[in-house]
């Protein structure tokens, strides 16, 4: 399942911080049923700080399942880890999950891979197991960005309504509701994140790209930078039959 490798999206930024963990999970908690006897897998998990942060608050008897194309050295210690592509692993799994999480990764994905990996979601889902998708909400988008960043990003967003029609297609019944957190990060480490491109609209571009844009957002923002994170979260909960 070929997709981007997106290596800093969450290293050492608000992404990673206690803070939005916390506030992430409080909503995660509050859409969804967990207990320490959940079974959780984070698809596409990073460094694995947000099910490491369920594994702590639910007490959790399971460690919860993270996977990715990228085995971190510092990766959370309270997860088990897999180095393995989605599809590679659900043709191999025979756990089945009270929460799947997919944050920030499916559009990643081929329309034909989006698809297949809903289909192995769906089938690997616990009665009233529920999957959950966080996209960038491409109506309230307030990310900095430079003019070829926000050209690309636009582009993205054109492509991320068209996968939320089919998921909609998919899995009958979902619920969209949105996460929103407030951001306020130094223009000289947000200029560190856009180096090491940690969002997938700047993995293609090349150095000169890269550092013309640095300059725009040099100009254009003030020291500290301040921002709402918008997110929207696309919620799929397996109907107990009978």
């Amino acid at each position: 399942m070929a997709l981007i490798v997106i290596k800093n999206w969450d290293n050492r930024n608000w992404l990673s911080s206690r803070q939005y963990i916390n506030n992430l999970n409080d909503f995660i908690l509050k859409k969804i049923r967990l207990n320490k006897f959940s079974n959780i897998l984070d698809i596409g998990c990073g460094r694995g700080k947000i099910i490491g942060n369920l594994k702590s608050r639910l007490n959790l008897k399971k460690k919860p399942i993270g996977i990715d194309l990228v085995n971190h050295k510092d990766k959370d210690k309270r997860i088990h880890f897999k180095k393995i592509d989605a599809l590679l692993f659900f043709s191999k799994n025979k756990i089945k999950f009270d929460l799947i999480l997919i944050k920030q990764t499916i559009h990643l994905l081929s329309i034909k891979n989006i698809k297949k990996l809903i289909s192995y979601c769906k089938k690997n889902l616990n009665s009233n197991g529920a999957i959950l998708i966080f996209t960038l909400d491409p109506h309230k988008n307030e990310i900095p960005s430079f003019v070829l960043m926000k050209k690309k990003l636009n582009k993205s967003f054109y492509r991320d309504k068209m996968i939320t029609k089919i998921l909609h297609k998919f899995l009958p019944n979902i619920k969209l509701k949105r996460f929103v957190y407030k951001v306020e990060i130094s223009k000289k480490k947000y200029i560190k994140m856009i180096r090491s491109r940690f969002i997938s609209n700047l993995v293609s571009m090349n150095e000169k790209d890269i550092n013309n844009g640095i300059q725009e957002i040099k100009t254009k923002y003030k020291r500290k930078i301040k921002f709402n994170d918008n997110l929207v979260c696309l919620i799929y909960q397996k109907k107990i039959k009978g």
